[in-house]
């Protein structure tokens, strides 16, 4: 059996590419969600996959994002509906300010941004991908992916961005989304 390390590329782009087909026939968000967490799978191996809704408000402090949780691999350790608070840090600033991919390669740089990196730990999750889907100047949700791995390779934060706006399409902001970071205001949806 071939690692992530040895994933041929032509492959790679064989399975997105019938993944986008397939995503035009699923039914709901939550099939959609599982076909993508399926060709996740076959080319990173053992993966925790969510995506987290921002719903921040302006009734929220500045310099914190509020996020509730879409869609979940392993809804026993991250359950669906789930709520987390962010403060300004790296990760914030990349994906919520800058509006870039997020990569984390480690368990120092986890622990640095994730305050529940212990319980990631305990799953031997390692590294990360987060893509912000954005839209406009606003990000509207988080697409994450954690591995149990030393590093990622470009082919696959390449494949995992695509993947991200292919779930694009099934995620909808959520009303009143406004949030303040640093010296950015962003709105969304109002």
């Amino acid at each position: 059996m071939q690692t992530s390390n040895e994933f041929p590329q032509p492959l790679l782009v064989a399975l997105c590419t019938n993944l986008f087909d397939a995503l035009g026939t699923a039914r709901d968000a939550d099939e959609a969600m599982k076909q993508i967490d399926e060709v996740l799978r076959l080319f990173a191996g053992p993966v925790t996959f969510s995506i987290n809704i921002n719903v921040t408000t302006s009734d929220d402090p500045p310099n914190e994002i509020q996020l509730q949780r879409y869609y979940s691999s392993h809804r026993g350790q991250f359950p669906v509906q789930g709520r987390k608070r962010k403060t300004l840090t790296h990760w914030t600033d990349t994906l919520f300010a800058q509006g870039r991919v997020f990569v984390a390669e480690g368990a120092h740089s986890l622990a640095q941004v994730f305050d529940d990196y212990d319980r990631m730990a305990e799953m031997g999750l390692n590294a990360c991908i987060n893509v912000p889907i954005l839209r406009g100047n606003a990000c509207v949700a988080t697409f994450n992916v954690f591995g149990q791995r030393g590093s990622w390779h470009a082919h696959e934060v390449l494949a995992v961005r695509m993947l991200a706006l292919l779930a694009a399409r099934w995620i909808e902001p959520a009303p009143k989304l406004h949030y303040s970071l640093g010296n950015q205001v962003s709105n969304c949806c109002s």
